[in-house]
């Protein structure tokens, strides 16, 4: 899967590609069903979202008989990958340090968190020192 052109999806389109993940393809009724637990939407809605996922590029389909089946083209670590730039250059202007300021200041941290984002560091510094990028 390669990355997305253009990263940004809306939480509703972000639901689709989570269900399309779960499932590794699905007909648009398949995708329905699947979200039917946390949100109730129209088929129409949501074709309609499979349409223009595919025309970002996100989303690519196959025909069995009459039935579309979709998959994504973009999976979850790199279209999370993609976002978090996004962000971290449109919002904070590159400033990575004002960004992990910002999470840790305004997400409640669960016991063990800094300790986790302390070893990420930590090896993010070794991989560094060793020449990596």
């Amino acid at each position: 899967m390669t990355p997305a052109p253009n990263p940004q999806v809306t939480p509703l389109q972000l639901d689709v590609l989570r269900a399309l993940w779960q499932l590794g393809e699905a007909t648009s009724s398949d995708v329905l069903g699947a979200l039917a637990a946390h949100r109730t939407l129209a088929p129409t809605t949501v074709a309609t979202l499979l349409r223009r996922l595919e025309a970002r590029g996100l989303v690519t389909h196959t025909e069995r008989g009459r039935a579309h089946v979709y998959r994504a083209t973009v999976d979850e670590t790199n279209l999370a990958r993609e976002q978090l730039v996004e962000v971290t250059e449109r919002v904070f202007q590159g400033d990575l340090p004002g960004l992990v300021a910002q999470l840790l200041s305004t997400h409640e941290v669960a016991p063990g968190d800094l300790a986790r984002i302390r070893a990420l560091i930590e090896a993010r510094e070794r991989e560094l020192a060793e020449g990596g990028q």
